[in-house]
């Protein structure tokens, strides 16, 4: 049986605009202390609550909201996805709705699109709830009270890594300065960085090598803390891929983990079985319902028009998004038609619906040009399943296969942490389970990394950042479909590496600066 997070029910204080009252205490009969001293078990419902503000809209179900913000569209997962990987190479959205055409497009970006509002406000929603409850565990006792504190230092510091990635700055709140009257001040890239940087070295040995499916464990800080090493020149300036290696080499050879045999097991309504994810967002289709996790991945890549939905295990199908020649063209050395990319041997190559659909995307807000991905379904990995409104598929955040990819990029961007020999035994690895060809030691370059990265990882939430890293996102020496708002791709403004702080997060606190260029 899937084993999940139990929610237990505590309405939470919404934070508006989201940085207007970041001291505010959830609202509750008792003061979260009181609760604690009086039932300390109930601190497994109040960590679990927080490991759901990253997929669920809010405790109350699908149609409920934690902030001010639509309850289908604003949930963390949905903005990681909108932003990560509608607005790079591989995947396009059709509906157009209020801003989501700024995304799938890379254009016209500004401080109004309530997109980039939705995972500004549910950062800083995240933040105060870890700050909160990190306050009054100084004042109880609880049991395994060490390891539980440095989850919730972790939560929040993950939290933290998207506001740097995808916004640069913001206010650094933590439970020192709760209570605080006046608004905090404006915190730089390189702030928030080191804040992380030694918060995650502070917890990594202190939490515990397995806390169960679906918490934050050793190697669990160790891929976050890998993944902050590896994009520190874009964040700081300073590269550090020594570091990223050390710790990846650890999330190795000390997690445990190993590829799942399918690599579709991954993606699939029983990949909590998988032995090869790190750490997953929870979804379930009874008790952790939201239009925001997989469910708005498998739902979305899906249509009636031209697909059968029991085939995926689903109930509805939304027909949104579709991969573009951006994506599937990577495949068996580069695709330029749908008859190749049939015959490509590479089992994820085969994740794409052509049927009724064009290989090239002459208009992404026509649903038959592209190929929609089929790589996350709600069937179990052998095809058995009950149809559901809402996903079972719990979404792989961290997994080895990308700890592995990682590994060889630090050897070829010249970490000593890591060996040339090693990585192509890894990458190697990767591609076998995929019935993918091998590459030699010549073949392994930077080039074939990112677009590795592309075939193994993309719809998981990485490669607007990837893009960014290898310096192939803004500017016009590498196009895709779509990219400045053109059917062939265009050139975009280098300020496009981050994404303009929201209106109201500007309007709330008056220390914020708009990131330049907005």
């Amino acid at each position: 049986m899937k084993k999940f997070l139990i929610l237990i029910l505590i309405t939470a204080t919404t934070f508006s605009s989201c940085l207007s009252d970041l001291d505010t205490k959830p609202e509750v009969e008792l003061t979260l202390e009181e609760l604690l001293k009086q039932d300390p078990n109930a601190i497994s419902g109040i960590l679990s609550r927080l490991y759901a503000s990253y997929a669920l809209s809010g405790v109350q179900g699908p149609g409920s909201s934690d902030i001010d913000d639509d309850a289908g569209e604003s949930p963390f997962l949905r903005g990681i996805v909108n932003l990560q990987d509608f607005t790079a190479d591989g995947m396009k959205n059709r509906w157009g709705d209020d801003g989501l055409d700024q995304l799938t497009t890379t254009s016209n970006w500004d401080e109004n699109n309530k997109f980039f509002r939705y995972l500004y406000n549910r950062i800083y929603y995240t933040i105060p709830q870890a700050n909160n409850l990190l306050s009054v565990m100084r004042n109880v006792t609880v049991n395994d009270q060490e390891n539980i504190i440095s989850e919730v230092r972790f939560l929040r510091a993950l939290a933290y890594y998207y506001l740097i990635d995808a916004f640069g700055n913001g206010v650094l709140a933590t439970e020192e300065n709760i209570g605080t009257s006046q608004p905090l001040p404006q915190a730089t890239r390189e702030e928030l960085f080191n804040y992380v940087e030694s918060e995650l070295l502070a917890i990594e040995p202190t939490i515990a090598a397995s806390n169960g499916y679906g918490r934050a464990n050793k190697a669990v800080v160790q891929m976050l803390l890998a993944k902050l090493y590896l994009n520190a020149e874009v964040y700081t300036g300073t590269a550090r891929y020594n570091d990223a290696g050390t710790f990846i080499k650890k999330v190795i050879d000390e997690g445990g983990y190993s590829l799942a045999p399918q690599f579709v097991h991954n993606f699939s309504g029983d990949n909590d079985t998988s032995p090869e994810v790190i750490f997953p967002l929870i979804a379930d289709a009874v008790n952790s319902q939201s239009y925001g996790n997989t469910t708005y991945i498998i739902n979305g890549s899906l249509s009636s028009d031209t697909m059968n939905l029991d085939d995926y295990g689903a109930t509805g199908g939304w027909g949104g998004h579709r991969a573009s020649s951006g994506w599937y063209g990577k495949y068996c050395g580069g695709l330029t038609d749908v008859t190749a990319l049939i015959a490509c041997a590479d089992d994820r190559a085969k994740l794409f619906w052509t049927d009724g659909h064009e290989f090239n995307m002459t208009d992404y807000k026509e649903w038959t040009d592209g190929f929609p991905s089929i790589k996350f379904r709600n069937t179990n990995v052998n095809g058995s399943t009950t149809s559901t409104e809402f996903a079972n598929t719990d979404f792989p955040l961290f997994r080895l296969a990308d700890a592995y990819l990682i590994y060889a990029e630090c050897a070829l961007r010249g970490a000593s942490s890591a060996d040339m020999s090693t990585a192509l035994s890894y990458v190697n690895m990767v591609r076998n389970r995929a019935n993918a060809s091998t590459i030699t030691q010549s073949e392994l370059t930077l080039d074939f990394i990112i677009d590795e990265r592309a075939r193994e990882l993309n719809l998981e939430g990485h490669r607007r950042s990837d893009l960014i890293r290898f310096g192939m996102f803004t500017g016009g020496t590498y196009l895709w479909p779509w990219k400045g708002n053109t059917a062939n791709g265009t050139a975009i403004p280098a300020t496009y590496k981050l994404f303009p702080i929201p209106l109201t997060a500007l309007e709330a606190n008056p220390n914020l600066t708009q990131n330049p260029g907005y």
